[in-house]
């Protein structure tokens, strides 16, 4: 891309709008500046325009976003096929799994939720199609992981925060390269409580008709009612039927 091709100023609003979160859902200019290193006058500016345009309400110190906002991803959501072709899929192995059951994709760092079906909560927060996790301690995040060339998952991983969530959590590099080699080869990833105490979760590539991984799905479940032991013989089957009916639906 050509230099003048690049606007500046619309990366840096884009920025602004990435800092808030989960558990940042107030900023001020100040905070909004340390989180994106951009100087605070630019990013005082980028916060008046989003509360201008109704994209953030502003109490005189505080900015946060408003429902305006998700017109942004629902663009996304509206554009593409993906979760269209996945919720019905997703909504038929949670009844017949009887826990929920999500669809993701791979963004920087993250995954991003596409689909869901809900049985029960599982985790402490509630995820819906937006949500972001991390990639690494993420069953489905490790399928996508593994899906990419091992440079790329390394890469990855040195811009990614390895936090101990739990005493499970894999955060050593080589480690968590090593996983991606098993679940590359077996074609699953097992998750015993890496992201959030009592859960477990088992998650499987969704390739397009290429054998492109586009996608993953998984099955989640409360450990204290499924251990991480038992998710391969309960869930893995279903997945694979779900992965393989997938697979001719999705052109590219």
């Amino acid at each position: 891309m050509r230099e003048t091709d690049f606007v500046s100023g619309f990366a840096r609003g884009l920025k602004v709008i990435e800092a808030f979160g989960e558990t940042r859902q107030r900023l001020s200019i100040a905070e909004a500046s340390k989180l994106t290193d951009l100087d605070r006058a630019t990013v005082r500016r980028s916060l008046l325009t989003l509360a201008e345009l109704g994209y953030a309400d502003y109490d005189g110190k505080f900015f946060t976003l408003t429902p305006k906002i998700l017109r942004l991803g629902h663009a996304y959501l509206s554009a593409t096929p993906l979760p269209a072709l996945l919720q019905p899929h997703l909504d038929h192995l949670s009844e017949r799994a009887g826990q929920s059951a999500s669809a993701s994709v791979l963004d920087g760092i993250d995954i991003v939720y596409v689909a869901r079906a809900s049985q029960r909560r599982v985790m402490s927060i509630n995820l819906t199609p937006g949500s972001r996790l991390p990639a690494y301690c993420a069953s489905m995040g490790r399928v996508l992981l593994a899906a990419l060339p091992e440079s790329q998952a390394r890469a990855i991983l040195a811009r990614s925060e390895l936090r101990q969530n739990t005493a499970n959590t894999k955060t050593d590099p080589e480690e968590l390269i090593a996983e991606f080699r098993r679940v590359r080869a077996e074609g699953y990833a097992v998750i015993d409580q890496e992201l959030e105490l009592g859960l477990c979760s088992i998650a499987v590539p969704v390739e397009n008709d290429r054998g492109v991984t586009v996608a993953a799905i998984n099955i989640g479940a409360p450990a204290a009612l499924v251990p991480a032991a038992e998710m391969k013989a309960r869930y893995l089957s279903m997945l694979k039927e779900t992965q393989a009916a997938l697979r001719p639906l999705l052109h590219r």
